[in-house]
């Protein structure tokens, strides 16, 4: 897997495709293949003509582990995303973030908005103001001895992920407890401004808006509390009809609709 310095701090990613590239950052305690690869975002993406990136978040996947909660504030997060596209030579691209991801993404529109084309927030709403993401009781539960001497349902939750995924439990707490930072309203309000006047400058470009045929129902962009609509959205694929399989009733269905003497070979020519 490649990977890039940004300062000190080593940031694996993936790089696939051609066309216009769209960046994938994901969620708290998750990595690139579980938030992206696993659930087929990057080879829809791909299919529909999209150059695919996807980081993992420092403290996760396979990216440098750091435990001070002060290296994952939301500003010093955002700057991998702008670090791998300046690696990568990529001047602007379409990020899509989810929970974590979409704040960074959102920081990144309201301090960096000549490197967004589009901006895709899933998972977040208005935690963003309300709200900075899972407590202390999960960061607690993470640096717990074990599963079972973690009570609360909602941290049990975060604890078992973590086991499954084989994470680094001290330095998810350690972004956990980093990266609370909340946006103001009017910075919030600032960041549809700037949408409507993207979309504005691409429409009398004459450009259309870039479309990304993915599913849109997974990781929640469409739970009815996530997905800030700053600009366009995903697109669902179309529907592939289901393969019909052939069973023995409906085999012995379509024989009764067949007249008898062809089923016994005595009808003429077909």
């Amino acid at each position: 897997m490649p990977s890039f310095d940004n300062g000190a701090v080593q940031i694996a990613y993936l790089d696939e495709g051609e066309g216009d590239p769209i960046l994938l950052v994901h969620g708290f305690a998750s990595t690139k293949n579980v938030n992206w690869v696993y659930p087929t975002w990057v080879s829809e993406l791909r299919k529909n003509g999209r150059r695919v990136i996807a980081l993992d978040n420092r403290g996760h996947g396979e990216s440098a582990k750091l435990y001070d909660p002060a290296e994952y504030s939301i500003p010093i997060m955002a700057s991998d995303v702008v670090a791998l596209m300046d690696h990568l030579s990529i001047p602007r691209a379409d990020i899509m973030g989810y929970s974590l991801g979409a704040r960074m993404t959102a920081w990144l529109g309201l301090t960096k908005p000549e490197r967004l084309r589009s901006a895709i927030l899933g998972g977040i709403g208005m935690a963003m103001v309300d709200g900075g993401g899972p407590g202390e009781n999960v960061a607690a539960a993470l640096e717990a001895p074990s599963l079972e001497e973690v009570s609360d349902p909602v941290a049990r939750t975060f604890r078992a992920f973590a086991d499954q995924t084989r994470s680094d439990r001290r330095a998810l707490a350690a972004c956990l407890r980093g990266s609370r930072g909340l946006m103001r309203r009017d910075e919030v309000t600032g960041l549809g401004a700037w949408a409507r006047r993207s979309h504005s400058r691409r429409r009398s470009a004459g450009h259309s808006q870039p479309r990304s045929h993915a599913c849109g129902r997974r990781q929640g962009l469409q739970d009815g509390r996530g997905g800030f609509p700053l600009t366009p959205r995903l697109m669902a694929p179309p529907r592939r009809r289901p393969r019909r399989s052939v069973t023995l009733q409906s085999a012995r269905q379509r024989s009764r609709s067949i007249p008898a003497a062809r089923r016994s070979g005595r009808a003429g020519p077909r």
